[in-house]
Order: C-alpha cells, then structure tokens, then sequence
C-alpha cells in the first residue's frame, strides 16, 4: 500500500513539476514575441513632457530599474517610496500581503513626498503582489493627491498583472491618468528592447 502511495505522490510532483515548465515556456515565448516588435532599431525620444517626477516602489529592483531609465529619458526627478519598517522577502510575505490586501491595512510608510503641484507629469510604479499593487504603494495612494496632474502609471511582474491597472484607478485620488504600460520582468539580454518600449510609451503620452 505504501508502495502505491509513493507512486502516485511521485507522479503528483511530476505533474507539477510539468506545468510549471510549460508556464515558463509560454511566459519567454510571450516575452519575445513581445521584445521582438522592439529589436534591430534605437527608438528615439521626440516627446516634451516638460518637468517630470518619477515616483515608484521597489522591493526587488525591476520597478527600480524602469523608473531610473524613464528618470533618465526625462531628465526627471525620483523619489521612493520607503517603508517605515523594513519588508524582507521571506515565505511569510507572501501571507502577510494576502491579508493586508483583505483588511487594507497597508505598512506605513515615509510621507516626505515631492510638491506634486511643480510638475507636469509624474510617473508612478509598482510591482505586481497578489495580482495588484504592492501594498506599500497601496500605502502611497492613500496619502497622496496629485491635484489633477497627469499621472502615467507603470507595473512590473512576473507576466501577469491581475487586476492592477483597474485597482490603482479607484485607489488614485485627483489624477488625469495618462496611457498605463506594464513592463515583464526581464533578463538582461532584453535591456535594449526594454529601452526601446518606455521610450516608445513616453512618445505615446
């Protein structure tokens, strides 16, 4: 009987174990369908945005890295946004996310924020956690009110974004949201074609 059960516990991780490569396959399919719409070319900026501030989230460094390039293409302003206390990455995380998503108690976090009133654009980013924003970006939201300003919102995940674009515009507060782009987190070979992407989006606004 053991015997039996081992087997089939054996063929269950098997199985999962299989699903999760053709996820990955289907995931870097899709991204380089994706990227390849932006190779063998250097997208040029021809976009005035004016005086422009990025603000963003980051606990891992993807959302970091696609704000300091639109920082960068823009010659923009940046700020962070921190927690009070430190989140680690560990298996509670994950939990603790899911929970503070259900009460929307969000971390508090530092309230040093620019003067939204002396920019014309202000770029805001988060990663995707639980098929949404971050909470401590949900924390962002909360404080902030961009007093009608334009505001182009950005994401990073793993490939998918859930509910995200949907859940930031009811959370935002006095915001003319400009056109959302979502960004896959990528290996570095793709760095050109993600260059090309933003700059793409920012002649978009």
């Amino acid at each position: 009987m053991l015997k039996y059960i081992s087997i089939a516990v054996l063929g269950l991780v098997v199985i999962v174990a299989l699903i999760g490569l053709f996820h990955l396959y289907r995931v870097s399919n899709k991204n380089r369908t994706e990227m390849s719409q932006y190779q063998g070319k250097t997208v040029t900026l021809n976009q005035d945005l004016g005086k422009v501030l990025v603000v963003y989230y980051s606990m891992s460094g993807h959302t970091k890295e696609i704000a300091e390039i639109i920082q960068a293409k823009t010659d923009a302003d940046i700020y962070e946004i921190k927690t009070l206390e430190q989140i680690k990455q560990n298996p509670k995380l994950h939990l603790a996310v899911r929970e503070q998503l259900k009460t929307k108690s969000y971390p508090e976090i530092q309230t040093d924020f620019p003067d939204f009133t002396s920019y014309d654009v202000i770029f805001i980013g988060s990663p995707v956690w639980w098929y949404t924003a971050a909470t401590p970006f949900y924390s962002f939201l909360q404080k902030a009110d961009f007093q009608n300003k334009n505001v182009a919102l950005f994401s990073t995940q793993g490939s998918n974004v859930g509910t995200f674009e949907e859940d930031v515009r009811l959370n935002i507060k006095n915001a003319n949201l400009l056109k959302y782009e979502k960004f896959n987190n990528l290996s570095k070979k793709f760095d050109k074609e993600v260059e090309n992407k933003i700059t793409t989006w920012l002649n978009e606004l």
